[in-house]
């Protein structure tokens, strides 16, 4: 076999030029996608994060039909205190289930006694929400205050930057909120606005966060009930297992109807960024293609032309007793070792890419959130995939051409011109 490898190295180096310029196409169909993975592939795994630690969560669970109706905030589609216990005692036992937090989500009209606007309201056990949204706090223009105070205290809210900045309203400011609760009756309380908040993608990244006793009081609820129960898993790899789980798991809890009363939906469900990260997957996949078909198209020319220009010498190993199996194994060969050499130069320059981008701090924008850094992060499974995939587009384009080699006359062969 070595010596197998060493004539194919040397057949190779015989027509430098070509052998150049075909490697080379190799090495930038392999560069190319390794750096576009890299980068799409991080920018993806980063927007959801931010999605997923800074609003939405891992995971949701509702009352049956509240997420079809999401967009109108219904009261009426809330969870019960006892439906919300009867979650919670899941949840607790659920071994893949890192932290749960009760929310309560209402639509409001904001006043700063000269004008008005309607925002959207999340509110929240600042204990629990700060577990399960991690980087919640991160979103916080004045993250000094988190050392002596929770995210958001009774008789507080928390206000969107553009919100703030559109009404000229700042930290320390009076304003007040008017919400209508399900039974049709109005109510309205005064609030501080204790800090000011950074937008993010999604329609959840424009809400303002009050505490969730001052939401029931509000709303004049008078028990535990909430809007939905927002899950962080300790794996976020074995996102679907749980969700699975939990789905089935809370199939148990049923309504007047006999139908099932809650459900669960991952991030996926609930953000519109979910589609993006599919077209992002697409994209990727896309341009692997693309590579494949470069490296085939490259290697089958260049075994074609080989095979073309060696049929003398291919007869007289023929003739010299070399079996067709040998001789299909020399050509196979050749073009392993062309896409090996592709491959391993093209890891090279995209590792370098991507360490360079890396730590060049490049920052760009997405939707309202500014100064984002990129920083593509480096998998060693998808430069091992990249590569074989690489190796066996470069064997399979060798065979058509090494199998018309083997199957050559010695006779026909040598009377070639």
């Amino acid at each position: 076999m070595r010596s197998m490898f060493k004539i194919a190295l040397r057949n190779l180096l015989r027509y430098k030029r070509r052998t150049i310029l075909t490697s080379l196409l190799i090495v930038l169909g392999v560069t190319m996608v390794l750096l576009f993975s890299g980068l799409a592939g991080s920018f993806k795994s980063m927007m959801v994060g931010i999605i997923t630690d800074s609003t939405l969560g891992h995971l949701q669970i509702h009352r049956k039909g509240y997420v079809a109706s999401i967009d109108n905030q219904p009261l009426n589609l809330n969870m019960s205190a006892k439906g919300y216990a009867q979650l919670a005692g899941v949840l607790d036992k659920d071994p893949g289930v890192a932290a749960y937090a009760p929310r309560i989500k209402l639509g409001a009209m904001l006043s700063n006694y000269a004008e008005t606007t309607n925002v959207r309201i999340t509110a929240v056990d600042p204990s629990k929400e700060t577990v399960v949204c991690p980087a919640l706090p991160d979103r916080l223009l004045d993250k000094s205050v988190l050392v002596a105070a929770p995210l958001v205290s009774p008789g507080e809210i928390v206000i969107p930057q553009r919100v703030a900045a559109a009404m000229g309203v700042k930290a320390g400011d009076s304003v007040v909120l008017i919400a209508t609760n399900k039974d049709g009756s109005v109510n309205g309380m005064p609030f501080m606005v204790s800090n000011l908040i950074e937008d993010v993608a999604g329609p959840s990244g424009k809400d303002a966060y009050l505490h969730i006793e001052d939401a029931r009081a509000l709303l004049r609820i008078d028990s535990a009930e909430v809007s939905e129960i927002v899950i962080r898993v300790k794996d976020f790899g074995s996102l679907d297992k749980v969700t699975d789980r939990i789905s089935t798991q809370i199939e148990q809890f049923t309504n007047k109807q006999g139908k099932p009363a809650f459900e669960a939906h991952t991030w996926a469900k609930l953000s519109p960024f979910a589609n993006i990260a599919g077209m992002i997957d697409l994209m990727i996949v896309t341009v692997k293609i693309i590579m494949i078909a470069i490296v085939l198209i490259s290697v089958l020319n260049v075994m074609l032309m080989s095979v073309f220009e060696r049929v003398r010498e291919i007869g007289t190993i023929a003739a010299m007793g070399t079996t067709p199996g040998k001789i299909l194994g020399l050509f196979v060969v050749e073009g392993f070792v062309l896409g090996l050499l592709g491959a391993a130069v093209g890891s090279a320059l995209g590792l370098a890419g991507l360490l360079a981008v890396k730590y060049a701090n490049i920052t760009f924008s997405f939707a309202r959130m500014d100064n984002l850094i990129l920083r593509p992060t480096i998998d060693i499974g998808e430069f091992l995939a990249i590569a074989i995939i690489v190796l066996v587009a470069s064997t399979l384009a060798a065979l058509q051409p090494a199998w018309k080699a083997s199957r050559m006359e010695p006779v026909e062969a040598l009377g070639h011109v």
